[in-house]
């Protein structure tokens, strides 16, 4: 296959599985936007909480398998540019395999942010519990939201956030070495993904706050991770979210004061 109709199958491709997992995630959201008092969004902040007679383990199931489809649909377009040239890489090796061994990185990477699941579900659970307890949550949850964003708005001006969105921004030297082994491939995607994790924990604790299904949040989210990872300059464009995310942060507590 020519490295044109290679970029082009997997441009395809990455388009489908996009197109699908916005799709769905819309949907779902919609769904328990119809469906749930107070509505989906982040006035509510409610988080997930149990059906009646619904299980602790279909609780999960249901949780996890939405979160990972709404990361696959936030995550993908910052990813792209690296697993295309991982892909690359592979295929001028000759090792063969290029297009499975690019998957399987890509499957180690969302493996990695539907563990973080494990850890956001109760999270959510503990923020929706706390939500109906507020005495005034008309104005007390504008003002823990925007503490949450300011928050994640100074963490950009860290070391911490510069060191892990180096390893999100380019294919690291180890993860760069072709490698036939699918073991290789799928350990190169999770370690991807622990540093974008590492890097987003900020976007992701704003994620969180908003009860998850937020499709206002998502969008800004997810245009704001792929900027940090696309344009040339990054460490500029990630000082400028930051002071974007104080400056928002601050508004939605003075507006809840």
């Amino acid at each position: 296959m020519s490295e044109r109709v290679a970029r082009r199958t997997f441009l395809g491709l990455s388009a489908g599985l996009f197109a699908a997992s916005l799709a769905v995630s819309v949907v779902w959201c919609r769904a328990m936007a119809a469906t749930s008092e107070p509505p989906c969004g982040w006035t509510a902040m409610m988080g997930w909480a149990p059906m009646p007679g619904q299980s602790v383990q279909a609780l999960a199931a249901s949780f996890l398998g939405m979160w990972t489809v709404m990361m696959v649909a936030m995550m993908l377009p910052s990813l792209l540019p690296v697993l295309w040239r991982y892909r690359l890489r592979i295929s001028r090796s000759g090792t063969g395999q290029a297009g499975l061994l690019a998957a399987l990185v890509g499957l180690g990477y969302f493996l990695a942010w539907s563990t973080l699941g494990l850890i956001v579900l109760p999270l959510t659970l503990a923020l929706g519990a706390v939500a109906t307890r507020l005495p005034m949550p008309g104005r007390d949850i504008p003002v823990v939201l925007g503490a949450v964003v300011v928050a994640a708005g100074a963490l950009q001006f860290t070391p911490w956030k510069v060191r892990h969105l180096s390893h999100c921004r380019a294919v690291s030297a180890r993860d760069c070495v072709p490698s036939a082994h699918t073991v290789d491939a799928l350990g190169a995607g999770l370690h991807l993904g622990r540093h974008c994790i590492a890097s987003c924990a900020g976007a992701a604790a704003i994620v969180v706050a908003t009860g998850a299904m937020d499709l206002a949040v998502m969008a800004v989210v997810t245009s704001a991770i792929t900027l940090e990872r696309w344009v040339p300059n990054g460490a500029r464009t990630v000082q400028c979210l930051g002071a974007f995310a104080i400056a928002t942060g601050g508004w939605l507590m003075a507006s809840g004061m």
